[in-house]
């Protein structure tokens, strides 16, 4: 339809009940760009009504070298919706009305890059689809159209005239943007080719401004790669970069307390997403496997085959097939880091500030009183050698209180005022003067993973109803998955995803026969090949998803407590 149809409609309904609006969805023709308003809210005070708008890649004007690549064409993405968001922040509300009326919000992205629902960029063509809310205003609950004409007919096209056109963006700065991207893609392949679990750039700002904040902190210690671990990186675009390389193996981070032990972990955790501009971890890149593991106490395990760290429970539980609704903190840390096998991961990165010291490590004084043939628990410390041996799992561990792991790790930073430094040789020597005391524990050469998911009744419903509870939670017709300690989940958006994988998992995949990692392989196919709206269900896809990647998918997943297993 014209868009001057829009406008007839609405002087058509203007005065009337509220559900008049409802006439309103469908897809309308602006000179610049296609308007389709996907979903109506039901009244003022109800979620925002559903809209999206609609640019042709030949009339917003962006050269096919911005967005025809994956990795750019997200950046590209990220840096139009960021524009977009900052041009309808500043009209939000300038409609009045009641209720929401006059809102109009776009996804507000953090510091990371991640692929939201918000906006997208075709491969092919390049066209761009941005999608938003609007609170379509109203006086009590009747219809006001008027104003709502004004959002439509000068607020948004303003917006989108601004912000999504090449010619009407700074050329430069979507350049250093999107080459951001390509070279922070070369860091990661690198990072295969030279044996690395992670890089850390020099000059890199690792600080963050505040525990609610990631923005990088004023006035922080750049960092600065010791001479023996530097790596150069000759990338497509930033040139020659230095910075430290961290091998493959066992890796150990000390030093005193605050002098940027958690810190420098913090930023390798965040690694395994690009991050924007100016936000100072441009360059700390991770392998994308890894996973931060803790302890969780109180977690649901279901069925999990903790044997390789804990067995020969008093209880009699079986520990090759482990379940419990209460874990422990050491049953926890074991489970979390047998299922980040199963999901794939190849770095396993570890502060001993929320570890559970039972599952680490048992100094010689406790093996002399408690004998092994009484302790359940393998330690950590026992397994860490063989984990990358057996299975290629390399190990980056924040320790300060315990020199054990000195005699186990192939190299060892100190963190020394944000500053590190390689301590290895000294190290080493030192532990001499400390032999480790260690039974010998039986060598695990395979992990069972074959867990077959059953189904559940609750997804039965198509309207079963999917609520996030900030950075914490997901609520699936009130059964709360909490993932406070999910660590690297870094945007609600992905939270809400991952609550309508879940219900796509349910109800269209899980049968009892498949293993969740085929289940997990079958969602990450299914969206590569059609996107977000293939596993959403609805007629629209919502404007707040960004994507996750398959260990977070597998970390929620395991803490649904209704997770059946066959």
């Amino acid at each position: 339809m014209k868009h001057i149809e829009l406008r007839d409609i609405l002087h058509r309904i203007d005065h009337k009940g509220y559900p008049a609006y409802k006439d309103t969805r469908g897809c309308y023709d602006f000179p610049e760009f296609t308007l389709s308003i996907d979903h109506v809210q039901g009244d003022p005070f109800a979620s925002p009504s559903k809209v999206s708008v609609l640019l042709s890649g030949k009339s917003a004007g962006f050269p096919e070298n911005l967005w025809k690549e994956k990795c750019r064409r997200i950046a590209l993405q990220d840096y139009l919706l960021r524009q977009f968001g900052k041009r309808i922040e500043k009209v939000s509300f300038k409609a009045k009305g009641s209720g929401k009326s006059g809102l109009m919000s776009v996804s507000r992205p953090g510091q990371e890059v991640l692929n939201r629902s918000a906006c997208e960029i075709n491969p092919e063509l390049g066209d761009i689809l941005v999608r938003m809310e609007i609170g379509f205003p109203a006086n009590g609950r009747t219809v006001n159209a008027r104003e709502l004409e004004k959002i439509f007919f000068e607020f948004l096209p303003q917006c989108v005239k601004s912000a999504l056109f090449y010619k009407a963006l700074p050329e430069k700065e979507i350049a250093d943007w999107v080459n951001l991207a390509s070279d922070q893609q070369y860091i990661r392949e690198q990072l295969k080719q030279l044996g690395l679990a992670a890089f850390v750039a020099d000059n890199a700002i690792l600080p963050r401004e505040s525990g609610v904040s990631g923005k990088p902190l004023a006035q922080a210690v750049p960092f600065h790669s010791p001479e023996s671990l530097e790596v150069t990186m000759n990338l497509p675009f930033g040139g020659t970069m230095k910075g430290m390389g961290i091998k493959k193996g066992i890796t150990l981070i000390v030093g005193g307390g605050y002098h940027g032990k958690s810190t420098l972990l913090k930023a390798l955790e965040a690694g395994v997403y690009n991050h924007i501009p100016g936000d100072g971890r441009e360059y700390v890149i991770t392998d994308d496997t890894a996973v931060k593991l803790r302890a969780e106490d109180g977690r649901s395990i279901q069925k999990v085959d903790i044997s390789m760290f804990i067995n020969n429970l008093p209880n009699g539980k079986d520990t090759k097939a482990f379940v419990t609704e209460d874990a422990s903190g050491s049953t926890s840390q074991a489970a979390n880091m047998v299922e980040a096998m199963e999901a794939g991961a190849k770095v396993f990165l570890i502060d001993e500030d929320t570890s559970a010291t039972n599952f680490m490590i048992r100094d010689e004084l406790m093996q002399r009183v408690v004998h092994r043939e009484a302790e359940p628990i393998i330690p950590f410390i026992d397994r860490v050698e063989e984990l990358y041996g057996n299975f290629g799992i390399s190990t980056i561990l924040v320790a300060g209180s315990s020199g054990s792991y000195f005699h186990k790790a192939d190299c060892i930073l100190q963190m020394d005022r944000y500053e590190p430094m390689e301590i290895t040789a000294f190290a080493k020597e030192q532990a001499k003067q400390f032999p480790l005391v260690a039974a010998p524990v039986p060598e695990q050469k395979q992990v069972d993973f074959v867990r077959k998911v059953m189904g559940d009744k609750s997804f039965r419903d198509a309207r079963a109803k999917i609520k996030t509870m900030g950075r914490d939670s997901i609520s699936i017709n009130r059964d709360v998955i909490d993932v406070r300690y999910v660590e690297q989940l870094a945007d609600t958006e992905q939270l809400a995803l991952l609550g309508y994988i879940l219900k796509y998992a349910y109800t269209n995949l899980i049968d009892g026969k498949k293993t969740i990692q085929q289940v997990v392989d079958m969602i990450y196919d299914t969206i590569e090949k059609g996107g977000m709206k293939k596993i959403c269900g609805e007629s629209y896809l919502p404007c707040n998803f960004a994507m996750v990647r398959k260990q977070e998918i597998y970390a929620c997943l395991n803490r649904y407590r209704k997770l059946k297993l066959q």
